[in-house]
């Protein structure tokens, strides 16, 4: 079974190393989404989603294999390779017919959880074993690269048939919770639906799961590496899915509840996650801006620096409004003050213009005013620079900067509130 837009020259020379292993006892294999997508795409029709990158598994070293596909490929094909031995795993970017191809050869493994959400400990294993490590039956799917036999262990093209997601495993999500949120990607890609028992078995892990995430927590409720891998599949989900069905997907599931209960109950993440795409601001901070306690969530999460930055900062602000316009600019109106006013909150040193649009697309004040310096105050500047001013008299000094302010507050005093 040929995979579309793969090289010819490629094909041939994993056949033959294939054919090589074979006769050790060795089966290569292509697993995971070109299998998937190729089945997809002769069985049922589905568009052609393009030449993916491809996952390959050996029964033995994968390292030992690269070379001798190396060995099979023609002089300066293989264009850069990084090992990862701790995962016995090697990363390939080859260049063939004019076509870069991205690798990933893998060595067959096993894996066991010794506690739900920390990360597996993994031991060699055959290709059966690697098989049955995997999240969803449509991902456990192989295709023998000597014989083209196609390995279904599990039943993935049943449930392919009924455009389904079959978890594995009845723990499979109490093992690693942020299987649910793959599966949402997957069902927002594919128009899959989660299986009754899935689906059951998410209910389950999220009503049994201890991550309420509060202070005083006892140690280890919440595994970080499951933290990490929850963001890396949100920013997986945020960046590369169409992400308002997914995520659509993923709180119909109750999967919201895995990063905080006001999220899984939030009505509104749509409306916020659209404005912030429009004004450039990371979906996934626009997300967790929607929790009961941001900094908290963002902290477990291990959000990256600046995005932790922009949620206090734009608490700080939130504070701010607050005080400045009191119940009013909380509920929406203008408080009754001057656009330099307004100008000197949101330009408050150590307060980024990325604060305020969050503020903005969170509803943290009054729409009016943000909206207006987004959009306008905040370019505004004295009619007169520091170059005209010295030209007319002005010394050289801090009375020189205070003379520009009081001129950018002249023009801004002109500007409707």
């Amino acid at each position: 079974m040929d995979v579309p837009g793969i090289p010819a020259v490629l094909s041939a020379a994993l056949a033959a190393v294939a054919r090589q292993g074979e006769a050790s006892g060795q089966r290569l294999a292509l697993v995971g989404g070109a299998v998937r997508d190729l089945l997809l795409h002769r069985v049922h029709n589905d568009p052609w989603r393009g030449v993916p990158d491809l996952d390959l598994v050996a029964d033995g070293s994968a390292s030992a294999l690269v070379r001798r596909l190396q060995a099979a490929l023609p002089p300066g094909a293989l264009r850069g390779a990084q090992e990862h031995g701790a995962f016995g795993t090697v990363e390939l970017e080859l260049q063939l017919e004019g076509q870069t191809v991205l690798l990933d050869v893998a060595t067959a493994r096993r894996e066991t959880y010794p506690q739900p959400g920390e990360n597996p400990k993994v031991v060699p294993g055959r290709l059966a074993d690697d098989l049955a490590r995997r999240d969803f039956t449509i991902n456990a799917i192989a295709l023998d690269l000597a014989s083209g036999e196609l390995l279904d262990p599990h039943g993935g093209q049943a449930d392919l048939q009924r455009r389904q997601l079959r978890l594995l495993h009845p723990h499979s999500l109490r093992d690693d919770p942020s299987r649910l949120v793959r599966g949402a990607r997957y069902g927002a890609r594919l128009g899959f639906q989660l299986e009754a028992g899935s689906r059951e078995q998410a209910r389950r892990t999220v009503a049994a799961w201890p991550w309420a995430w509060h202070s005083g927590e006892r140690p280890g409720q919440a595994p970080a590496a499951l933290g990490t891998r929850l963001r890396m599949e949100l920013e997986l989900l945020l960046r590369r899915e169409p992400w308002p069905q997914a995520l659509a997907l993923l709180q119909n599931w109750g999967g919201l509840a895995l990063l905080d209960a006001q999220l899984q109950a939030d009505h509104h993440w749509h409306r916020r996650l659209r404005w912030a795409q429009r004004a450039g601001l990371p979906l996934l901070v626009a997300l967790v801006a929607g929790a009961a306690d941001p900094l908290a969530l963002a902290e477990r999460l291990q959000l990256p620096h600046r995005q932790h930055r922009l949620l206090a900062q734009w608490l700080e602000l939130r504070a701010a409004l607050a005080a400045l316009g009191g119940e009013a600019a909380l509920g929406g109106e203008a408080a009754p003050r001057s656009v330099v006013s307004w100008c000197a909150v949101l330009e408050t040193p150590g307060i980024a213009p990325e604060a305020v649009a969050l503020a903005l697309v969170t509803g943290s004040g009054a729409r009016r005013p943000l909206l207006r310096w987004w959009l306008r105050w905040r370019d505004l500047q004295s009619p007169l620079g520091a170059r005209e001013l010295i030209a007319q008299g002005q010394a050289p000094g801090p009375g020189l900067g205070e003379r520009l302010r009081q001129l950018r507050a002249e023009r801004l005093e002109q500007e409707r509130l």
